[in-house]
């Protein structure tokens, strides 16, 4: 995974400031590269409050309610002062995010195979994702580089020492499989908001769109379509984690062919 690489302040390389990790201050202070300011405008107001609050108002009222005036307010403080401890709501949004995630599950036992130890991360992220599905839009912004996040990639490079795959190949299988579980909360947060909207029950929502599609999809143009409605798949709900168990085996289905050396994963 080739990443670019951006040219060094050189006001601070001179100055020896900061740990020369080419990021913000506060995520390097999440690190213990920087210290905390401890003398805020307002006694008591430190990074960590700061984050927590944010937490705490998106996961009540969403990712949308969260700004660095909002934020202040509940804390008592100016917005400016909040700059002293983060210097942008992007920030903030990495260090929530951290927060949020937290530090992944005991590592199972040594010797476990990589596939199930693969599956283990996957069903803990997912279970962060849907405690905190707040976290599902915030924007991308770079690989891991928080604690908890590099600790998550950590615990998921691990799990695949066991294989003779190359390093490269490896990342990918990870972006890979954290992509789907990304994906697959949110689609299925999504979905979820459209059924408590319509006040139905899934199988109600499913049904009546069953009947829409058998009245619109005329089957000689739409003849999938139609086999599909046909069967009956319409017409009840899957289990909630159908969905996320089919679609991680057949990922983990062809990391196997690469792991058994019947694939090229750098092709």
């Amino acid at each position: 995974m080739a990443v670019k690489r951006r040219r060094a302040d050189p006001v601070a390389d001179d100055k020896g400031e900061g740990g020369g990790t080419f990021l913000p201050a506060s995520i390097e202070a999440a690190w213990g590269l920087r210290e905390r300011p401890s003398k805020g405008p307002k006694p008591g107001l430190t990074l960590d409050r700061i984050v927590t609050t944010a937490v705490a108002v998106a996961s009540a009222e969403g990712l949308d309610a969260v700004s660095m005036g909002r934020i202040a307010k509940e804390l008592g403080v100016s917005t400016m002062s909040l700059y002293r401890y983060v210097g942008a709501k992007s920030e903030l949004y990495v260090l929530m995010q951290d927060v949020a995630t937290g530090a992944p599950p005991a590592p199972l036992p040594p010797g476990t195979g990589w596939r199930e130890g693969i599956e283990h991360w996957a069903w803990a992220i997912r279970e962060v994702y849907h405690r905190n599905l707040w976290m599902l839009r915030i924007p991308l912004s770079g690989p891991p580089a928080t604690p908890n996040t590099v600790a998550w990639w950590e615990q998921a490079m691990v799990a695949l020492e066991g294989t003779d795959l190359d390093e490269g190949t490896k990342v990918s299988v990870v972006m890979l499989v954290g992509g789907f579980i990304r994906n697959e909360a949110l689609m299925m947060a999504d979905i979820g908001a459209v059924i408590g909207a319509s006040g139905q029950s899934p199988e109600e929502v499913l049904s009546r769109y069953g009947h829409t599609l058998r009245r619109l999809a005329d089957p000689d143009r739409y003849p999938a379509v139609a086999r599909m409605l046909d069967s009956g798949v319409m017409d009840e709900a899957d289990e909630p984690d159908y969905e996320f168990r089919f679609g991680l085996a057949r990922i983990l289905d062809g990391v196997a062919l690469l792991v058994d050396g019947d694939g090229d994963g750098r092709s």
